[in-house]
């Protein structure tokens, strides 16, 4: 094999393989919920502007990913030959190595034109160069999408917290001026509305240029309105409930944790490390003893935002909980299912006269030994069932077919 012969295959076997995982990763881009949102949504500012070079990047990544696609099979079929010429090595050096993939074609304006000069321009590059642009773009599609949906995530929730704290000092102060808003806090309270109003809609369509810093003027806004209206004891009366819910909530996570904690117990040993979900990370019951300790010395102005940001790490920790009890549950409930269903097909051929078959027994016993074995690799263990469920009804069809 010449040299030439055995780069421009070196090449084709790295092209092969750069297109099959480009695939797996654009549709899994494509899919990206954040993704979509973007795709749908009416966007301003620098969202726009970034979203529009993003979609530029996707447009010409799955127009190179065809185009590569395109150029692997046209060398393939040339390789594949049982004779090359030297008309085909050169074809084929030619498509893996050189400057096979036609970019663009433009025309060029007579006015613009030598007497000898071509009335077209005609833009290409190798796969290697093409391969390297599209990393590019891809590394330009993901970095949008990912902001975004950053932004997204880190600032919706604090602005649904503002807006619940905003609720919630307005029907304070009605309760405490009898059913009228004392004009300050009105005042107060009608600022930081608005303020949360433009926020909200920035946000929702510029993620990448939304301030969180707006947030923290509502919020000083709530917190000078409170100060209006609220009495120590109205103040006091609010924090004792919010804290008897605060321990409720308390009480939920301590019940997470030992549920979440019996399921991995019950997963570990029988599957994979890196399939059975952690549930290591501190409970912030310490946190509420600091708080219930303020609350005891009557210091209430100081509970409130340490308590709201307890609840909202408290909400976090008790998702993270349940998410990892009904994680290791379910292992053990797939790997059920499993072994029931390989029981009633094992049943089946039993049923059938096929107890003994050849080509079944050994399908039936893989997928056994993939079920019963620890770790049990699930996916393996899927796909014996699989296996032998389809041989059997192969079988099964075979005979009522003679």
């Amino acid at each position: 094999m010449t040299a030439p012969l055995a780069s421009a295959d070196a090449e084709l076997a790295r092209l092969e393989s750069a297109v099959a995982a480009m695939a797996t990763n654009l549709v899994e881009l494509d899919e990206n919920p954040d993704r979509k949102e973007l795709g749908t949504a009416t966007l301003s500012g620098r969202t726009a502007t970034a979203w529009a070079s993003a979609e530029d990047a996707l447009s010409r990544l799955w127009q190179g990913h065809r185009q590569l696609s395109e150029v692997i099979a046209r060398a393939r079929a040339l390789r594949d030959r049982r004779r090359l010429s030297d008309t085909d090595r050169a074809e084929y050096a030619h498509e893996v190595l050189g400057s096979s993939i036609t970019l663009s074609t433009s025309t060029v304006p007579l006015a613009q034109r030598g007497l000898l000069g071509s009335g077209q321009i005609v833009t290409t590059c190798s796969p290697a160069e093409l391969l390297a642009a599209m990393q590019a773009a891809f590394a330009t599609a993901v970095d949008v999408v990912t902001r975004a949906g950053e932004g997204w995530r880190r600032m919706l929730p604090a602005a649904a917290d503002a807006a619940a704290a905003l609720a919630q000092a307005r029907a304070l102060s009605r309760n405490a001026a009898a059913g009228t808003l004392l004009a300050e806090t009105d005042r107060l309270l009608d600022e930081a509305d608005r303020l949360l109003g433009t926020f909200t809609r920035t946000l929702a369509s510029d993620p990448l240029g939304a301030d969180a810093s707006g947030l923290a003027r509502v919020r000083a806004l709530i917190d000078r309105a409170d100060a209006e209206r609220t009495s120590i004891s109205e103040l006091r009366a609010s924090l004792e409930q919010r804290l008897r819910d605060a321990r409720a909530l308390a009480a939920e996570i301590a019940t997470a944790r030992r549920s979440a904690e019996a399921a991995r117990e019950a997963a570990a040993g029988r599957f994979h490390e890196h399939q059975i979900a952690g549930v290591r990370g501190n409970d912030p019951l310490a946190d509420l003893a600091a708080i219930d300790a303020l609350a005891a010395a009557g210091h209430w102005a100081l509970i409130s935002p340490r308590l709201a940001g307890w609840n909202r790490q408290a909400r976090e920790r008790l998702a993270v909980l349940r998410d990892a009890a009904a994680r290791n549950s379910g292992l053990l409930a797939e790997r059920n299912e499993l072994r029931g269903r390989l029981d009633a097909y094992r049943a089946k051929a039993l049923s059938r006269g096929f107890g003994e078959d050849p080509r079944l027994t050994p399908l039936a016993e893989a997928a056994r030994t993939a079920l019963y074995q620890a770790p049990c690799d699930l996916s393996g263990a899927r796909s014996a069932v699989n296996a032998y469920q389809e041989a059997l009804s192969a079988t099964i069809a075979a005979r009522e077919a003679r």
